[in-house]
Parts: C-alpha cells; structure tokens; sequence
C-alpha cells in the first residue's frame, strides 16, 4: 500500500510540462512584441518632447515599427507563436480591462436626448460606411472595421472588432494606419470648421466628440477652442466608447458570415480565430472577453471597482493594446496592404464625411446652441 501511494501518478507531471512548453514556444515572439512596443513608446516621447504634443499615439508608432521590421526582415517560425499570441489573446484582455473605464454615471450626465442621439449616428454611421466600403470593393471584414472605427473610436474599436469576425493582421493594420492618418488630419482641419459652420464653443464640442477619434485626439481638437468644448466633446466622446459594448455584441450574435469568409487566403498571423462552419458553441457567440468588458462596466458604473484600481486596469489595458498592435504590424505584409490602400482610403475618407455630415445634422436637430 506504502508503495502504490509513493509511486507518481505518470499523468501527474503534464499539465505543467505542457503549460512551460508553450510558454517556451509563445516567449520568443511576446518579447519581440514587446521590444517593438518599447520602440513605439520611446518614438512617442520623443514626439512629445519634439513636437508638443502626441500626434502619432504609441499603438499607431508600434503598428508602424512592426510593420517596417516585417518589411526588411521576415520572422522564422519559432516567432509565429508569440506573435499570434500577442494580436489575440492580449487584445482579448486588453479589451477586458477597458470596460473599467466607462461610467454610466458620467454617460447618464448628457441627457437623453443627446445619448439617443449619438446612438442613432453611431449605427447610422456604421451601417452607411459598411456600406461605402462594400460599394468600393472591400471585403466584408475590411469594411466593418473601416465602418466601425470610423464611427466608435477609431483604433479601440478596429482592435476591439477585429477577434469577433476574424479579421487578420494585414485588415487591422490596413484600416489603423489609414484611419491614423486621417485621425490626425481631422485634429489639425476640425478648428477650421468653427467659422465656416457659425458654431458655438457646445456645437463644436459635440461635432468633435462624434467625429474625432481617440480622446487625447479630441482633447488636441478641443482645447484650443475653450473648456465648454473639452467638456462636451469628452462627454459626446465617451457615450461613442460607450457604444462599442453593444456593437461588439451584437457583431458576435449576428455577423458569422464574417467569420466564415473565404475570399482571402487565410492569414499566418490573424486578430482572430477562422472557426469551422456550423453552429457555433456559445463561448464564440459571446466571447470571454466582451462578457467581461460588460462586467467591468456595470462593477464601475454600481462603484465596486476601488478607484485605486482604476488607474492599473488603464495602463495594463494600454500597454496590452500597443503589444498586440506591435504584433498585428509583425504579420503585416506591405504588399496586400499598398493593394488595399486606395480603396481603403476613399473608403475611410467618404465614411468620415458621412459621419461629418451626420454629425452636423444632429447638432441642428436637437438644437444645441
């Protein structure tokens, strides 16, 4: 008896052999990640102490980074594991983290009308880009994430977007870069608008909070034109953030179509799974971490997350992010991008100029003075 229960069980020791060996096989391509994240983090503070400001956010810089190591050198196979690791799963719990940063609170302050306003634009805009994006020749993937960044907040929302219809690293990067470059340009030309449109300091909030991107980006648009606008454009910004919840919900309810799409060749390194055709179980469906992001937002809108953890939940949420947009620019192939670029760009362009549109039509609408 003494030596059956001294004899190991010979199952025993594999599930952590198991666990070291694919955290031996994932490492190698997780620190190439991250030495190109830090590359990206390092360009942003430069850009900051050169520039005055950050233009080019640290997720667009590692997309960029990534992208130009990819392009003078090709990863071997020992770094597609980390690599993919990295664009899928730490975008997973990067978006995770993200739902303790929405407040329903701060959401609840805008007033009705104004929420149902932004929602309505928000899937007017969704729906009116896709459509443009189709109209153009894109693919489907390609232009729900042109749709959806354009019309929610921008980089978050492609990052967001990308797992639960399968898109790979070359559609990600594609619709980033091209949606950074005009994120930028909307910064810089939005204040111009101010005296051509006759709108007042809350106007322009509002049209900055609905068309601008990131929210360092609507800050950048906003505070030249004097705190009223700040306010009210943070305010519009957060209720678009808000919306990419029940987007991404409604996407993994509806939208597996998307996910079964063969007219690309699929990709080596992609932001999400291509599952097998036929009814899917529940967890793809509704993903792990959207469940949580829902979760995290309803804990910090009842006020159970301390707020002393609300910052770490940010910054980890951040730093996941330009990771894993380090690792999207690593299985970008410049090639199928500049194939891309024309359409994607009048696809970006024209969908913004809708947004614009709509934007401007709502602010008269409900009559905001």
């Amino acid at each position: 008896m003494s030596g059956l229960l001294a004899t190991p069980s010979p199952t025993a020791p594999r599930l952590p052999r198991r666990i070291l060996d694919y955290c031996q096989q994932v490492l190698p391509g997780i620190l190439l990640c991250a030495a190109v994240s830090g590359a990206a983090l390092l360009l942003e503070r430069i850009e900051a102490a050169t520039l005055g400001g950050r233009w080019l956010e640290a997720l667009v810089l590692a997309i960029l980074v990534g992208t130009a190591v990819r392009t003078a050198w090709s990863p071997g196979s020992r770094w597609f594991a980390g690599i993919t690791f990295s664009a899928k799963t730490l975008l997973e719990i990067a978006v995770f983290f993200l739902g303790a940063s929405i407040s329903a609170q701060t959401i609840l302050a805008a007033g009705p009308g104004l929420i149902g306003g932004i929602a309505a634009a928000v899937v007017l805009a969704i729906s009116a880009g896709y459509g443009i994006g189709r109209l153009l020749g894109l693919p489907h993937r390609m232009a729900t994430l042109v749709a959806c960044g354009n019309a929610i907040c921008g980089n978050s929302a492609i990052a967001a977007i990308a797992p639960i219809i399968g898109a790979d690293g070359e559609d990600v990067s594609a619709s980033i870069a091209f949606t950074a470059v005009l994120g930028v340009l909307v910064v810089l030309g939005l204040p111009l608008l101010l005296p051509l449109l006759h709108l007042s300091m809350q106007q322009y909030g509002v049209l900055a909070g609905l068309t601008v991107y990131a929210v360092p980006q609507v800050l950048a648009a906003t505070v030249p034109i004097g705190a009223v606008a700040v306010h009210i454009g943070t305010l519009v910004k957060l209720v678009r953030v808000l919306m990419l919840g029940p987007v991404v919900l409604f996407l993994s309810l509806l939208t597996r179509r998307l996910r079964d799409e063969t007219d690309e060749p699929p990709p080596r390194v992609t932001a999400g799974d291509r599952p097998a055709r036929g009814l899917p179980p529940l967890h793809k469906l509704v993903p792990w971490f959207i469940v949580g992001f829902l979760l995290l937002a309803g804990l910090r809108s009842a006020g159970l997350i301390p707020h002393v953890a609300l910052a770490p939940m940010a910054v980890a949420a951040n730093l996941l992010t330009v990771i894993s947009m380090a690792a999207l620019g690593l299985g970008t192939d410049l090639r199928v991008v500049a194939r891309a670029g024309g359409r994607v760009t009048a696809a970006v362009t024209l969908s913004l100029v809708v947004l614009g549109a709509m934007s401007v039509g709502l602010i008269r609408l409900l009559g905001i003075a």
